[in-house]
């Protein structure tokens, strides 16, 4: 799928293949894709980086929240952690990324590979890319103060 680029939600970091590694959904998933991207807050001048699940379904629910499968969760915490690794040496790119090349990774998952890449089907991704690494960075103190108890507890857990 797809991941559309003319919403809210403006996807930086996309995997577009996610059905095909949904737990036990896969291969006939609703869970086509995932996103990492650009959330206008009220503040005009304010972005945050969010994450979306990109379903589809005949069925066009109108919740708030959606509920969320605990692997899905994981798969979002792999996708947040490839990001953030990819984003520590993107400085190398002009772009932050290499334009011939937008796949970060593929993370394998139940026989396949979950595809961590650069939305390219995002007209201003040049401009949204710098956004996102600067939120991702002026959130690093936040964000690293969770990554460090979920490796704690990963490792009280033999992980």
């Amino acid at each position: 799928m797809k991941i559309p680029t003319s919403l809210m939600h403006k996807p930086v970091i996309v995997s577009e293949n996610y059905e095909r590694v949904d737990g036990r959904s896969a291969n006939h998933s609703d869970a086509k894709g995932l996103s990492l991207g650009l959330t206008q807050c009220n503040d005009r001048e304010k972005v945050d980086v969010s994450a979306q699940v990109w379903r589809y379904t005949e069925e066009k629910g109108a919740g708030q929240s959606e509920e969320l499968p605990l692997h899905r969760v994981l798969d979002l915490t792999l996708l947040v952690c490839r990001s953030m690794l990819h984003f520590r040496e993107s400085y190398r790119y002009q772009d932050l990324y290499d334009p011939e090349n937008p796949v970060v990774d593929r993370i394998g998952l139940q026989g396949d590979a979950m595809t961590v890449a650069v939305c390219t089907e995002n007209d201003n991704i040049k401009e949204d890319i710098k956004r996102f690494n600067q939120a991702l960075s002026d959130n690093d103190e936040l964000m690293g103060e969770r990554l460090r108890a979920l490796s704690r507890i990963l490792k009280d857990m033999g992980y």
